[in-house]
Protein backbone atom coordinates (compact mmCIF):
# COMPACT_ATOMS: atom_id res chain seq x y z
CA UNK A 1 0.00 0.00 0.00
CA UNK A 2 1.31 3.45 -0.93
CA UNK A 3 2.39 5.60 2.00
CA UNK A 4 1.06 9.13 1.77
CA UNK A 5 3.21 11.92 3.16
CA UNK A 6 2.19 15.57 3.37
CA UNK A 7 4.33 18.64 3.95
CA UNK A 8 3.07 21.93 5.38
CA UNK A 9 5.29 24.91 4.62
CA UNK A 10 5.29 28.68 4.39
CA UNK A 11 7.39 30.69 1.97
CA UNK A 12 10.55 28.57 2.16
CA UNK A 13 11.37 27.33 -1.33
CA UNK A 14 14.54 25.22 -1.19
CA UNK A 15 13.80 22.50 1.39
CA UNK A 16 10.27 21.58 0.18
CA UNK A 17 11.08 20.52 -3.42
CA UNK A 18 14.29 18.73 -2.42
CA UNK A 19 12.51 16.86 0.37
CA UNK A 20 9.49 15.88 -1.73
CA UNK A 21 11.56 14.85 -4.76
CA UNK A 22 13.76 12.55 -2.69
CA UNK A 23 10.74 11.00 -0.99
CA UNK A 24 8.98 10.39 -4.29
CA UNK A 25 12.06 8.66 -5.65
CA UNK A 26 11.21 5.76 -3.31
CA UNK A 27 8.77 3.10 -4.47
CA UNK A 28 5.47 2.95 -2.63
CA UNK A 29 5.60 6.57 -1.50
CA UNK A 30 3.51 9.54 -2.55
CA UNK A 31 4.67 12.84 -1.06
CA UNK A 32 3.10 16.22 -1.71
CA UNK A 33 2.33 19.62 -0.30
CA UNK A 34 -0.65 18.84 1.93
CA UNK A 35 -3.92 20.57 1.07
CA UNK A 36 -6.13 21.62 3.96
CA UNK A 37 -9.63 23.01 3.69
CA UNK A 38 -12.68 22.46 5.86
CA UNK A 39 -12.17 19.77 8.49
CA UNK A 40 -15.06 17.74 9.89
CA UNK A 41 -15.15 16.58 13.51
CA UNK A 42 -15.25 12.92 12.38
CA UNK A 43 -12.01 13.43 10.51
CA UNK A 44 -10.38 10.43 8.85
CA UNK A 45 -6.71 10.56 8.08
CA UNK A 46 -5.52 11.40 4.58
CA UNK A 47 -1.81 11.04 5.25
CA UNK A 48 0.32 8.54 7.09
CA UNK A 49 2.78 11.27 8.01
CA UNK A 50 2.49 15.06 8.04
CA UNK A 51 5.62 17.20 8.38
CA UNK A 52 4.71 20.59 9.83
CA UNK A 53 6.92 23.64 9.29
CA UNK A 54 4.35 26.44 9.44
CA UNK A 55 1.48 25.87 11.90
CA UNK A 56 3.11 28.14 14.50
CA UNK A 57 2.12 30.98 12.16
CA UNK A 58 -1.16 29.60 10.71
CA UNK A 59 -3.52 28.62 13.51
CA UNK A 60 -5.96 26.86 11.17
CA UNK A 61 -3.22 24.40 10.26
CA UNK A 62 -2.40 23.77 13.93
CA UNK A 63 -6.01 22.91 14.76
CA UNK A 64 -6.26 20.67 11.70
CA UNK A 65 -3.08 18.84 12.70
CA UNK A 66 -4.53 18.06 16.12
CA UNK A 67 -7.50 16.43 14.40
CA UNK A 68 -5.18 14.58 12.01
CA UNK A 69 -3.18 13.24 14.94
CA UNK A 70 -6.38 12.10 16.63
CA UNK A 71 -7.26 10.27 13.41
CA UNK A 72 -3.96 8.37 13.48
CA UNK A 73 -1.62 10.48 11.36
CA UNK A 74 1.92 10.78 12.71
CA UNK A 75 2.67 14.50 12.83
CA UNK A 76 6.22 15.87 12.93
CA UNK A 77 6.10 17.65 15.40
CA UNK A 78 3.32 16.72 17.85
CA UNK A 79 0.90 19.69 17.52
CA UNK A 80 -0.58 19.22 20.99
CA UNK A 81 2.76 19.48 22.73
CA UNK A 82 3.98 22.24 20.40
CA UNK A 83 0.89 24.25 21.40
CA UNK A 84 1.60 23.73 25.10
CA UNK A 85 5.35 24.38 24.98
CA UNK A 86 7.00 27.75 25.51
CA UNK A 87 10.56 28.98 25.83
CA UNK A 88 10.42 29.75 29.54
CA UNK A 89 9.17 26.25 30.35
CA UNK A 90 12.05 24.96 28.25
CA UNK A 91 14.63 26.83 30.30
CA UNK A 92 13.10 25.55 33.54
CA UNK A 93 13.09 22.00 32.21
CA UNK A 94 16.65 22.17 30.83
CA UNK A 95 17.91 23.41 34.19
CA UNK A 96 16.29 20.39 35.88
CA UNK A 97 17.93 18.13 33.29
CA UNK A 98 21.32 19.43 34.41
CA UNK A 99 22.03 21.53 31.33
CA UNK A 100 23.68 24.92 31.74
CA UNK A 101 21.19 27.72 31.00
CA UNK A 102 21.34 31.52 31.43
CA UNK A 103 19.63 33.06 34.45
CA UNK A 104 16.10 33.85 33.32
CA UNK A 105 13.12 35.63 34.88
CA UNK A 106 9.56 35.42 33.56
CA UNK A 107 7.90 38.85 33.67
CA UNK A 108 4.22 39.82 33.76
CA UNK A 109 3.04 41.30 30.50
CA UNK A 110 3.01 45.09 30.31
CA UNK A 111 -0.50 45.47 28.85
CA UNK A 112 -3.63 43.35 28.60
CA UNK A 113 -6.63 42.73 26.37
CA UNK A 114 -9.45 45.31 26.76
CA UNK A 115 -11.64 42.99 28.87
CA UNK A 116 -9.02 42.97 31.65
CA UNK A 117 -9.78 45.61 34.29
CA UNK A 118 -6.40 46.36 35.85
CA UNK A 119 -8.03 47.42 39.11
CA UNK A 120 -10.08 44.24 39.52
CA UNK A 121 -8.74 41.45 37.28
CA UNK A 122 -5.13 41.30 38.46
CA UNK A 123 -5.47 40.66 42.19
CA UNK A 124 -2.90 37.84 42.00
CA UNK A 125 -0.27 40.02 40.41
CA UNK A 126 2.56 41.42 42.49
CA UNK A 127 2.70 45.16 41.92
CA UNK A 128 4.91 47.03 41.68
CA UNK A 129 7.51 44.54 40.52
CA UNK A 130 10.74 44.34 42.47
CA UNK A 131 12.91 45.39 39.55
CA UNK A 132 16.01 45.60 41.72
CA UNK A 133 15.72 41.97 42.81
CA UNK A 134 15.05 40.92 39.21
CA UNK A 135 18.04 42.75 37.77
CA UNK A 136 20.32 41.76 40.65
CA UNK A 137 19.57 38.12 39.83
CA UNK A 138 19.91 38.32 36.04
CA UNK A 139 22.53 41.06 35.78
CA UNK A 140 23.42 43.28 32.83
CA UNK A 141 23.74 43.12 29.93
CA UNK A 142 20.63 41.05 29.42
CA UNK A 143 18.07 40.21 26.74
CA UNK A 144 14.41 41.12 27.03
CA UNK A 145 12.61 38.66 24.80
CA UNK A 146 9.21 36.95 24.44
CA UNK A 147 8.48 33.82 26.43
CA UNK A 148 6.91 32.48 23.24
CA UNK A 149 7.92 33.06 19.65
CA UNK A 150 11.13 32.98 17.69
CA UNK A 151 12.97 34.40 14.71
CA UNK A 152 14.69 36.99 16.90
CA UNK A 153 11.46 39.04 16.93
CA UNK A 154 10.85 41.59 19.70
CA UNK A 155 14.25 40.90 21.26
CA UNK A 156 16.16 43.80 22.87
CA UNK A 157 19.60 43.80 24.44
CA UNK A 158 19.57 46.05 27.50
CA UNK A 159 22.54 47.33 29.48
CA UNK A 160 20.86 48.97 32.47
CA UNK A 161 17.51 49.35 34.21
CA UNK A 162 16.54 52.44 32.22
CA UNK A 163 16.96 50.58 28.92
CA UNK A 164 15.11 47.59 30.36
CA UNK A 165 12.10 49.62 31.43
CA UNK A 166 12.03 51.50 28.12
CA UNK A 167 11.89 48.23 26.18
CA UNK A 168 9.47 46.60 28.61
CA UNK A 169 7.07 49.54 28.44
CA UNK A 170 6.57 49.05 24.68
CA UNK A 171 6.26 45.25 24.80
CA UNK A 172 2.46 45.44 24.79
CA UNK A 173 0.61 42.22 25.60
CA UNK A 174 3.62 39.96 24.99
CA UNK A 175 4.76 37.94 27.99
CA UNK A 176 8.47 38.68 28.24
CA UNK A 177 11.50 37.14 29.88
CA UNK A 178 14.65 38.85 31.05
CA UNK A 179 17.63 36.63 30.39
CA UNK A 180 21.29 36.85 31.27
CA UNK A 181 23.46 37.70 28.28
CA UNK A 182 26.18 35.09 27.86
CA UNK A 183 29.18 36.92 26.41
CA UNK A 184 30.24 33.85 24.48
CA UNK A 185 33.59 32.73 23.14
CA UNK A 186 31.98 30.46 20.54
CA UNK A 187 28.54 29.50 19.30
CA UNK A 188 27.03 26.30 17.92
CA UNK A 189 23.61 25.42 16.58
CA UNK A 190 22.61 21.75 16.56
CA UNK A 191 19.97 20.55 14.13
CA UNK A 192 18.29 17.56 15.79
CA UNK A 193 16.23 15.10 13.75
CA UNK A 194 14.47 11.91 14.78
CA UNK A 195 15.56 12.42 18.41
CA UNK A 196 18.80 10.57 17.66
CA UNK A 197 20.62 12.51 14.94
CA UNK A 198 22.39 15.61 16.24
CA UNK A 199 24.23 17.75 13.69
CA UNK A 200 26.40 20.43 15.39
CA UNK A 201 27.12 23.41 13.14
CA UNK A 202 29.35 26.28 14.09
CA UNK A 203 27.43 29.54 13.84
CA UNK A 204 28.61 33.12 13.55
CA UNK A 205 25.81 35.20 15.14
CA UNK A 206 27.49 38.45 14.16
CA UNK A 207 27.33 37.60 10.45
CA UNK A 208 24.29 35.34 11.06
CA UNK A 209 25.86 32.58 9.01
CA UNK A 210 26.73 28.92 9.34
CA UNK A 211 30.36 27.83 8.99
CA UNK A 212 31.32 24.57 7.33
CA UNK A 213 33.91 23.18 9.73
CA UNK A 214 34.64 19.92 11.53
CA UNK A 215 36.36 19.15 14.81
CA UNK A 216 35.91 22.73 15.96
CA UNK A 217 35.53 21.88 19.66
CA UNK A 218 37.70 19.93 22.08
CA UNK A 219 36.43 16.37 22.39
CA UNK A 220 34.90 16.71 25.86
CA UNK A 221 33.10 19.95 25.02
CA UNK A 222 31.81 18.52 21.75
CA UNK A 223 30.46 15.47 23.54
CA UNK A 224 28.61 17.61 26.08
CA UNK A 225 27.06 19.77 23.35
CA UNK A 226 25.76 16.70 21.49
CA UNK A 227 24.57 14.93 24.63
CA UNK A 228 22.79 18.00 26.01
CA UNK A 229 21.10 18.65 22.66
CA UNK A 230 19.97 15.01 22.53
CA UNK A 231 18.69 15.14 26.10
CA UNK A 232 16.72 18.35 25.55
CA UNK A 233 15.08 17.18 22.31
CA UNK A 234 14.11 13.82 23.78
CA UNK A 235 12.72 15.44 26.92
CA UNK A 236 10.65 17.81 24.77
CA UNK A 237 9.62 15.00 22.42
CA UNK A 238 10.50 16.83 19.21
CA UNK A 239 11.42 14.89 16.07
CA UNK A 240 12.63 18.06 14.37
CA UNK A 241 14.27 20.87 16.33
CA UNK A 242 17.39 22.97 16.74
CA UNK A 243 19.33 23.69 19.91
CA UNK A 244 21.68 26.66 20.25
CA UNK A 245 24.60 26.82 22.64
CA UNK A 246 26.64 29.86 23.62
CA UNK A 247 30.07 28.66 24.76
CA UNK A 248 31.64 30.60 27.61
CA UNK A 249 34.80 29.47 29.44
CA UNK A 250 34.30 25.95 28.15
CA UNK A 251 30.66 25.71 29.30
CA UNK A 252 27.90 25.24 26.69
CA UNK A 253 24.89 27.30 27.77
CA UNK A 254 21.67 26.21 26.07
CA UNK A 255 20.15 29.54 25.09
CA UNK A 256 17.47 28.61 22.54
CA UNK A 257 15.94 25.20 21.90
CA UNK A 258 12.23 25.55 21.23
CA UNK A 259 12.57 25.59 17.45
CA UNK A 260 10.28 22.85 16.10
CA UNK A 261 10.51 24.29 12.56
CA UNK A 262 14.28 24.84 12.39
CA UNK A 263 16.07 26.69 9.62
CA UNK A 264 16.62 24.30 6.69
CA UNK A 265 17.19 26.75 3.87
CA UNK A 266 19.84 25.87 1.27
CA UNK A 267 21.30 29.37 1.23
CA UNK A 268 21.29 29.69 5.01
CA UNK A 269 22.66 26.40 6.33
CA UNK A 270 25.00 26.04 3.29
CA UNK A 271 24.79 23.38 0.55
CA UNK A 272 26.93 21.00 2.62
CA UNK A 273 24.60 20.88 5.62
CA UNK A 274 21.47 21.24 3.48
CA UNK A 275 22.18 17.94 1.77
CA UNK A 276 22.68 16.21 5.13
CA UNK A 277 19.50 17.67 6.61
CA UNK A 278 17.32 16.79 3.62
CA UNK A 279 18.64 13.22 3.55
CA UNK A 280 18.12 12.76 7.30
CA UNK A 281 14.58 14.18 7.10
CA UNK A 282 13.81 11.76 4.27
CA UNK A 283 15.16 8.83 6.32
CA UNK A 284 13.14 9.89 9.35
CA UNK A 285 9.90 10.30 7.42
CA UNK A 286 10.31 7.00 5.56
CA UNK A 287 11.09 5.21 8.80
CA UNK A 288 8.00 6.59 10.49
CA UNK A 289 5.81 5.71 7.49
CA UNK A 290 7.22 2.22 6.94
CA UNK A 291 6.86 1.32 10.61
CA UNK A 292 3.25 2.43 10.49
CA UNK A 293 4.08 4.57 13.50
CA UNK A 294 1.06 6.13 15.15
CA UNK A 295 1.04 9.13 17.46
CA UNK A 296 2.11 8.53 21.02
CA UNK A 297 -0.77 9.97 23.00
CA UNK A 298 0.46 10.72 26.55
CA UNK A 299 -2.74 12.61 27.34
CA UNK A 300 -5.82 11.53 29.28
CA UNK A 301 -7.98 11.22 26.18
CA UNK A 302 -5.64 8.57 24.76
CA UNK A 303 -6.76 6.10 27.43
CA UNK A 304 -10.35 6.38 26.22
CA UNK A 305 -9.75 6.06 22.48
CA UNK A 306 -10.39 2.64 20.88
CA UNK A 307 -7.70 0.29 22.12
CA UNK A 308 -6.77 2.58 25.02
CA UNK A 309 -6.28 1.35 28.58
CA UNK A 310 -9.71 2.63 29.67
CA UNK A 311 -11.59 2.38 26.36
CA UNK A 312 -13.95 -0.34 27.67
CA UNK A 313 -14.41 1.14 31.14
CA UNK A 314 -18.01 1.79 32.13
CA UNK A 315 -19.18 5.21 33.21
CA UNK A 316 -20.75 5.75 36.66
CA UNK A 317 -24.37 5.20 35.57
CA UNK A 318 -23.49 2.17 33.46
CA UNK A 319 -21.67 0.70 36.45
CA UNK A 320 -24.74 1.13 38.65
CA UNK A 321 -26.89 -0.57 36.03
CA UNK A 322 -24.36 -3.39 35.61
CA UNK A 323 -24.50 -3.97 39.36
CA UNK A 324 -28.32 -4.14 39.28
CA UNK A 325 -28.79 -0.79 41.03
CA UNK A 326 -31.20 2.09 40.42
CA UNK A 327 -29.43 5.01 38.66
CA UNK A 328 -32.45 7.26 39.25
CA UNK A 329 -31.74 7.36 42.95
CA UNK A 330 -28.22 8.52 42.32
CA UNK A 331 -28.58 11.14 39.62
CA UNK A 332 -30.49 13.65 41.73
CA UNK A 333 -27.55 14.40 43.95
CA UNK A 334 -24.80 13.53 41.52
CA UNK A 335 -22.81 10.36 41.11
CA UNK A 336 -19.40 9.84 42.63
CA UNK A 337 -17.31 7.77 40.20
CA UNK A 338 -14.99 5.41 42.02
Amino acid sequence: MTKRIGLLVGWENTFPPAFLDRLNAHAGVHAELAKIGGTGERFEKKYDVLVDRISHEVQHYRLHLKAAQLAGTYVINDPLWWSADDKFFGFSMAAKLGCAVPKTILLPQRDYIPSIDKTRSLRNLEFPLDWKAITDYVGFPAFLKPAEGGGWKNVTKVHNEAELLAAYNVSGTLVMTLQECIEFDDFVRCICLGRDMVLPIRWDPHRRSYLVESGFFPKQLGQRVVDDAWKICNALGYDMNSVEFAIKDGVPYAIDFTNPAPDMDYHSITPHYFDIVVEEMVKLTLRVASEGRTPRVPYNFGDFLPGGARSTELGPIARILAAGGDPGAATGGGVVAR
